[in-house]
């Protein structure tokens, strides 16, 4: 499925601007149809998938408890 600017910038949550650089940097794929700009959605599903792993990775991360202390129970 293809989308133009303004869609993918609104399915990653970025500015058009942005998008619109990265496209002309090459850093995402677009095909110029004479007119705008076609992005295909699938390539950002792997991203997709890795940035919600490193959420979670990170979340459960934080949700660890904190061991306690050896040296709080010696009474030498």
């Amino acid at each position: 499925m293809y989308l133009t600017i303004s869609e993918t910038a609104d399915y990653l949550s970025m500015e058009e601007q942005k998008i619109n650089a990265l496209v002309l940097q090459g850093r995402i794929r677009a095909v110029h149809d004479g007119d705008q700009y076609l992005i295909n959605k699938e390539q950002f599903t792997t991203h997709l998938e890795q940035m919600e792993k490193y959420r979670k990775m990170i979340q459960d991360y934080l949700n660890e408890p904190i061991p306690e202390d050896i040296d709080v129970k010696d009474e030498d």
